[in-house]
């Protein structure tokens, strides 16, 4: 079992005949993910092939749901048009928008915020790496991964990660791969100071997932998502949590990375965050290179 996206979930790419699109379009079925539909305004009736595929390519969400069933979205959209090929997500009935573009205008963000209250679909991103809920390595079992994030690191398995930063993902994935344990799902939420799902929505459906055995949650400066988190698990976590949180020497006003790494008015420190892991339960790595063993040493 695994969260938010299965081997069976049948997945539509925004943006497919774009270079960034057309590329993870390719490494995704490559991977096994069932890309069943592309959408590009303008070239609907194409179909986008490789290596023996042909995906049919859309004018509009709506059309490629209604055709092919498609459940959950890859959006590869410049940002002016991003947060428009969300809602368009959310209003032909999609489960699941992944959003991995970067650099999108807070204020399009706050506006796609508002036009998903109400609706069934779950955003993941923006400025995010992705899903990936990995498969056994055979392409007739393969998992499922919806956007950049390099497939051939996972492994099935039953750890959780999350985290708001990509490439700490990777980091923490290709460590437990490397020690033989494999993940259940991994989820990067993205580093913009407003997205559509947070630290703590993907721990409690990894707390809900029994064949999830134990979590990584990477958080970092700014915000007060990893403090939220923290909370709800130290009153009702009933798994082992690993954590680690990056930007610990930012100084206060500048920011780090991502639009939302931050330290402002005081708030959003790594020593606050750190110190509500610790109070939580979570057992803090020192530094990235230990986020794997930190975990393990819980189990």
């Amino acid at each position: 079992m695994a969260i938010l996206v299965t081997e069976k979930t049948k997945v539509l790419v925004q943006g497919i005949t774009g270079g960034f699109g057309a590329r993870h379009t390719q490494l995704s079925l490559a991977y096994g993910t069932q890309v069943v539909a592309g959408v590009t305004p303008g070239k609907g009736g194409q179909a986008f092939t490789h290596e023996g595929y042909s995906v049919p390519v859309f004018d509009t969400v709506g059309e490629a749901v209604a055709a092919t069933g498609a459940t959950a979205s890859a959006v590869f959209v410049p940002p002016a048009f991003a947060a428009d090929a969300i809602l368009e997500g959310a209003d032909a009935g999609l489960d699941l928008v992944v959003c991995i573009t970067e650099g999108i205008p807070v204020v399009d963000m706050i506006r796609v915020k508002r036009g998903l209250g109400g609706s069934k679909t779950r955003l993941i991103g923006p400025n995010c790496p992705g899903v990936v809920t990995p498969g056994t390595g055979d392409k007739s079992q393969g998992g499922c991964r919806i956007g950049i994030a390099p497939g051939y690191i996972h492994k099935k398995g039953h750890i959780g990660v999350v985290s708001r930063s990509g490439t700490l993902t990777y980091e923490a994935v290709w460590q437990l791969t490397c020690r033989g344990v494999g993940q259940s799902t991994c989820v990067g939420i993205g580093g913009d100071p407003v997205n559509g799902t947070s630290h703590l929505d993907v721990i409690q459906m990894f707390m809900a997932d029994p064949e999830t055995h134990g979590i990584i949650m990477i958080g970092e400066i700014g915000g007060s998502a990893e403090e939220e988190a923290a909370e709800w698990v130290k009153v009702n976590g009933t798994k082992p949590v690993a954590g680690f949180i990056a930007g610990a020497t930012a100084p206060p006003g500048r920011r780090m990375g991502h639009a939302g790494a931050i330290i402002s008015g005081g708030k959003g420190t790594a020593e606050a965050k750190i110190a509500a892991f610790e109070a939580a339960g979570i057992k803090v790595a020192a530094t990235p290179s230990d986020m794997a063993d930190t975990l393990l040493s819980m189990m």
